[in-house]
């Protein structure tokens, strides 16, 4: 297939790529600036000059597709309601590129709108519309294009990590390296669920070639690990104390990150598993933060 990629010099898009390429596709990977042409034309793909800004732009990339994987995200999380709102004006915008036929649109959210509520183990069967996390705005756009016979599927992601990023962990240790103390909220036991980015890079590609409209993936491999596991080996990592703080003091700690921290995620990947036959191979997300350079900054 020919297939466009959104966010396609980013963190995970990057990743993507050779995936893609190495399976037998073509990649036409979106990018806003001349550096990030370059680096497409370097790992093989072709380039579409587009930004989240213009809907348009992106439209009309996803017209001359087979197929689209969207991994883009404007990830300034202190507008993060307003940027979940453009997400959802991008999708439609694909959305009218694909109407009237069968190329699947992959697009991406988080594992959270799995949850049933708070603490409880999101799983693949369950979209639940009244979640509070904006984010919902995806899913949301993503189901209306399905009932309007548009092959939409959804890849959720957990804290997806490499040695250089780790999600919300990466703004994390910036908190903490200007604090100079590692927290955790509470006792520290909510649990965030995680992925290394080789494996996640390679379910966004089997996603897209089984073409499952409807269905949603957990890009999950492990279930949850300890918020309070997370900030001990940063606190080794960065050289500073690490102590508990009350939920009431998280906002004031935290800043934009403090609505987050104190957030228990379980995630099951179980069906997506089974459905893609995918098999995580890649060191956990504990592995990556000890093999860290806590000297390079973010």
């Amino acid at each position: 297939m020919r297939i466009f990629l959104t966010g396609a010099t980013g963190f995970i898009g990057s990743r993507v790529i050779p995936e893609l390429l190495q399976a037998g596709h073509q990649v036409l990977g979106m990018t806003r600036s001349d550096v990030g042409a370059e680096a497409l034309r370097a790992a093989g793909a072709e380039v579409h000059r587009g930004e989240l800004e213009d809907p348009a732009s992106v439209q009309a990339g996803a017209a001359q597709a087979d197929a689209v994987i969207h991994t883009a995200f404007d990830h300034d999380f202190s507008n993060f309601a307003a940027n979940c709102e453009k997400d959802a004006r991008v999708i439609r915008a694909m959305g009218e590129a694909l109407k009237g036929s069968d190329r699947p649109l992959l697009i991406t959210s988080g594992t959270g709108m799995g949850s049933k509520g708070p603490g409880q183990l999101a799983t693949e069967d369950v979209f639940n519309t009244a979640h509070a996390n904006p984010r919902i705005a995806t899913e949301l756009t993503g189901a209306e294009l399905l009932e309007q016979g548009i092959a939409v599927s959804v890849m959720r992601l957990p804290q997806v990590h490499d040695t250089k990023r780790q999600g919300l962990v990466t703004p994390l240790v910036e908190i903490f390296r200007s604090k100079g103390v590692a927290t955790y909220v509470g006792d520290g036991q909510n649990r965030w669920p995680a992925a290394h980015v080789s494996d996640v890079a390679r379910l966004y590609r089997l996603a897209i070639e089984k073409c499952t409209p409807g269905s949603r993936y957990n890009a999950v491999d492990e279930e949850g690990i300890t918020t309070r596991a997370i900030v001990e080996v940063l606190g080794e990592g960065l050289g500073i104390p690490v102590t508990s703080i009350a939920p009431d003091e998280a906002p004031g700690f935290y800043g934009w990150m403090g609505g987050f921290v104190g957030m228990d995620l379980p995630t099951s990947s179980a069906w997506t598993r089974q459905a893609l036959d995918w098999h995580p191979t890649g060191p956990s997300m504990l592995e990556d933060l000890r093999n860290m350079d806590y000297s390079r900054r973010a």
